[in-house]
C-alpha cells in the first residue's frame, strides 16, 4: 500500500496532512444515469450515457460548477476527429481493497475504441486517469489518417478559481467577466483587456491576454487553478504529470496547460509537433496521470504547487498501478520495466546537459512515426544519467546541451526489463567544421536570449518573459527599422536581434499596416585574413522553429506551404538556399512560443567568398509573405 501523496512543507502539516489522514475509504453508487464516487474528501458523478464527471466536490467545495455546454465537466475530447465517443458508452465498475474505479469503453464499428478509466483511492485527494486508443480494422490499409489532438480537460463553469498556475515561473489572476465582456480580439484566442485597466490581470501581468501566454514544454511536472474556499482556505487542482512515457515529442515539445481549462494533452500538432498515423493495429494507452486537490491555511499558490510536483514521479504509487493494470490494457508494469544508466563526457562549454531515451532512429521530436515509441529524459548532472522505469525495448539515446551545436546521438541501445543497462565512456565530441570565426546565439533549442525573447515586461509587477505575450506587443518595424542590421563584436543579441525574423509584420492591434521591407537581415564581420584559395567555409544555422503557410495542419496549404531561407554571402549573386518544408512548419511565434520544431541545416561554400576586412551576409525571407522563422543559434566556421 502507497503512503498518502505529497511531501508536506511546514505550512501544510495542519492544512492537508491531517485532512489526509483522516480520509477513508473509497465507494461507488449506481442509480439510472450515474455512478457517484466517492471518500470522505472527495465526490463526483459519472455519466453513464457519455462518460464525463460532473458535480465534482472537495471538502464541500464544488470545483467544477454547473453544467451548461461542455463547462461544468471533466471529460477527454478528440477535436481532430480520428476518434470519438459514441454515445452509447459502456462502463464497467471495478474495485480492490481499498480503491474503486470505472472503465468507459466506445467501441464503434469501423475498428475504432476509446477506453477512459478514473480510480479513487482511499486516504488519497485526487483521482487517477488513463486514455487507451486503439484501431483494428484489416481491412482499411490508409486508416484514419494522423491521431493529432485528443487531450482530457478540467472544465469548470466559474467555481472558486482565482489564479492560473503554468508552473513556478508563469501564473496570473485570471480575467475578470468585465474585462472578458470589453476585450477586443486582436487574433485567435488573443485579446487586447486595456479598455479595463482595473482588473487584476491587467495590472499583474500584460494588456494582452492569450491563452498561449500558459503554454509549457514537456517538462512541467503539474499545473493548473488556484483560489479560496468560503471561508478563505486557499485550495489548488493539479493535473499532476506522473508519468508521460507514452506522450510523443520529447521534453522540448510545448503544448496548453491552463487557460481556465485544465489541459492534460496527450497528443497533437501545436508547435509543429508530430503525430502517429492510425492505421491497423494502433494501440496506445496514456497515463497514468493524477488529478490532484490540495489545500493549505495560508498557502500560496506556489506552495500548493510545490506539493503537486512532489507526486510528479514515475515510481509515485508504482504497485496501484501494477494491481489496477488488469483493468487498464496497454499499461506497461513495473515487471517490464528497467533501468538505464550511462556516463558521458560532455564537450567544453556544454550547460545544462539533457538526456532523452526515445524512438530508435529518429529526432525524439518525431517519436510519434514509430509505433509503440516511449519516451524518457533527465537532467545529467556530473556526467551521470539514471533513467528509472524505463519500458523494456530498443532506444535512441540523444544528449544535447546549452552552447554546444548539435546534438549526440547513439541507436540501438537495448533495455531489458528487471535489471540496469549501462553505458560507459560515452564520449561526446562536439560537432566542428574548422576554426569558428563567429557565432550569434547560444544553442539551447530556443530563441530565448535574442531581444523580446526572455526578455522580461518590466511594466508589469509579474514581470512576464516578452515571448509568452502577444507578439503585436512588441512592434518590430519600430524596433528594427528595415530589419536586423548586426555587427559581430559589436551588436549584443538581446538587443540588436529579434527572435522572430518576419517576412513581412502585421496588421496588429496598434499598427494598421503591414511591413514588408522587413525580411532581408544583415550580418556585417571582419576578417583580419583572406581565406586560403582551397578553405571551406561552413555556415550553421539552427532554428527554434519556422512557420509557413501551412502553420500547424501539417497539410501543404497555402501561398507558401515551402520557403526558402537564402543567404547571401558579400557579393555573390547565387544564395545558399535552406528550404523549410510544409511538414516542418509550427505557429510558434503567434502562438507565443519561444522553441517549436527544431530544424537545423549546415552549407558549405568556397572559402574565398569570403575576403580580408568588411564580409557581409544577408539572410532573405521571401518578400512580403506570411511566413517567418525563429533562430537557436548560428555559426561561420572555416577550414
Amino acid at each position: 500500500m502507497s503512503k498518502p501523496p505529497g511531501a508536506f512543507s511546514a505550512f501544510q502539516v495542519v492544512g492537508l496532512l491531517s485532512i489526509l489522514l483522516s480520509v477513508q475509504s473509497a465507494s461507488v453508487t449506481e442509480s439510472s444515469s450515474l455512478f457517484t464516487f466517492q471518500n470522505d474528501l472527495l465526490s463526483f458523478n459519472v455519466v453513464k450515457k457519455n462518460g464525463y464527471i460532473q458535480n465534482l466536490t472537495y471538502d464541500g467545495v464544488s470545483l467544477l460548477g454547473s453544467v451548461s455546454g461542455n463547462a461544468g465537466q471533466l471529460y477527454t475530447d478528440f477535436p481532430s476527429k480520428a476518434f470519438a465517443l459514441t454515445g452509447n458508452t459502456a462502463h464497467e465498475v471495478v474495485s480492490g481493497e481499498d480503491w474503486v474505479g470505472i472503465i468507459l469503453t466506445d467501441n464503434d464499428t469501423a475498428g475504432s475504441l476509446v477506453q477512459r478509466s478514473w480510480f479513487l483511492r482511499d486516504r488519497e485527494v485526487g483521482i487517477h486517469s488513463f486514455v487507451r486508443l486503439a484501431y483494428y480494422n484489416s481491412n482499411d490499409p490508409v486508416g484514419k489518417g494522423e491521431l493529432g489532438e485528443v487531450r482530457t480537460m478540467f472544465r469548470p463553469n466559474n467555481g472558486p478559481w482565482t489564479i492560473l498556475v503554468a508552473n513556478e515561473e508563469q501564473w496570473a489572476p485570471i480575467p475578470s467577466a468585465d474585462a472578458i465582456a470589453n476585450q477586443i480580439e486582436v487574433q485567435g484566442a488573443t485579446w487586447y483587456l486595456g479598455n479595463t485597466p482595473s482588473d487584476g490581470y491587467v495590472q499583474q501581468e500584460s494588456d494582452y491576454w492569450t491563452k498561449y501566454t500558459f503554454a509549457d514544454n514537456q517538462t512541467n511536472k503539474a499545473h493548473g487553478l488556484y483560489g479560496a474556499k468560503p471561508d478563505g482556505t486557499p485550495l489548488a487542482v493539479w493535473w499532476v504529470i506522473n508519468q508521460n512515457d507514452a506522450y510523443f515529442g520529447g521534453p522540448t515539445h510545448v503544448d496548453l496547460t491552463v487557460d481556465g481549462i485544465i489541459y492534460n494533452k496527450y497528443s497533437t500538432n501545436h508547435g509543429g509537433a508530430t503525430s502517429p498515423n492510425i492505421t491497423d493495429g494502433f494501440d496506445r494507452t496514456f497515463g497514468p496521470q493524477f488529478l490532484y486537490f490540495n489545500q493549505g491555511k495560508k498557502a500560496s499558490h506556489l506552495e500548493l504547487l510545490k506539493d503537486a510536483q512532489a507526486l510528479a514521479d514515475p515510481a509515485w504509487n508504482a504497485e496501484f498501478y501494477d494491481t489496477i493494470a488488469p483493468h487498464v490494457p496497454g499499461y506497461v508494469v513495473s515487471a517490464k520495466r528497467g533501468q538505464f544508466v550511462a556516463k558521458v563526457t560532455l564537450p567544453e562549454g556544454a550547460s545544462k546537459p539533457v538526456a532523452v531515451l526515445s524512438a530508435n532512429g529518429v529526432h525524439f521530436q518525431d517519436s510519434a512515426v514509430v509505433p509503440g515509441a516511449y519516451q524518457y529524459w533527465t537532467d545529467i548532472k556530473e556526467g551521470e544519467i539514471s533513467l528509472n522505469r524505463v519500458k523494456e525495448g530498443t532506444y535512441r539515446l540523444t544528449v544535447y546541451a546549452s552552447g554546444v551545436f548539435g546534438d549526440y546521438t547513439q541507436d540501438n541501445i537495448v533495455v531489458k526489463a528487471d535489471c540496469a543497462t549501462t553505458l560507459n565512456n560515452v564520449l561526446w565530441d562536439a560537432e566542428s567544421a574548422g576554426t569558428e570565426l563567429w557565432r550569434i546565439g547560444t544553442p539551447d533549442k530556443t530563441a530565448g536570449e535574442f531581444r523580446n525573447g526572455f526578455e522580461r515586461d518590466l511594466t508589469h509587477p509579474n514581470q512576464p518573459a516578452k515571448y509568452r505575450i502577444y507578439w503585436g506587443a512588441w512592434d518590430f518595424p519600430s524596433q528594427f527599422p528595415g530589419g536586423v542590421n548586426f555587427t559581430i563584436g559589436k551588436s549584443k543579441e538581446a538587443i540588436d536581434w529579434n527572435y522572430v525574423h518576419w517576412s513581412q509584420y502585421g496588421p496588429t492591434y496598434i499598427r494598421n499596416n503591414t511591413v514588408t521591407d522587413i525580411n532581408r537581415w544583415q550580418i556585417n564581420f571582419d576578417l583580419t585574413n583572406a581565406p586560403a584559395g582551397n578553405s571551406i567555409a561552413t555556415f550553421t544555422i539552427q532554428l527554434a522553429a519556422a512557420k509557413t503557410t501551412a502553420g500547424n495542419t501539417d497539410n501543404p496549404q497555402g501561398s507558401n506551404p515551402n520557403f526558402n531561407i537564402s543567404t547571401f554571402v558579400n557579393d555573390q549573386t547565387t544564395s545558399l538556399d535552406w528550404e523549410i518544408q510544409w511538414f516542418e512548419s509550427s505557429s510558434c511565434g503567434e502562438r507565443s512560443a519561444i522553441s517549436c520544431h527544431l530544424l537545423s541545416r549546415k552549407v558549405e561554400f568556397p572559402g574565398t567568398w569570403l575576403k580580408r576586412g568588411y564580409n557581409k551576409f544577408v539572410l532573405a525571407l521571401p518578400h512580403a509573405a506570411p511566413v517567418y522563422v525563429q533562430y537557436d543559434a548560428l555559426r561561420l566556421e572555416l577550414r
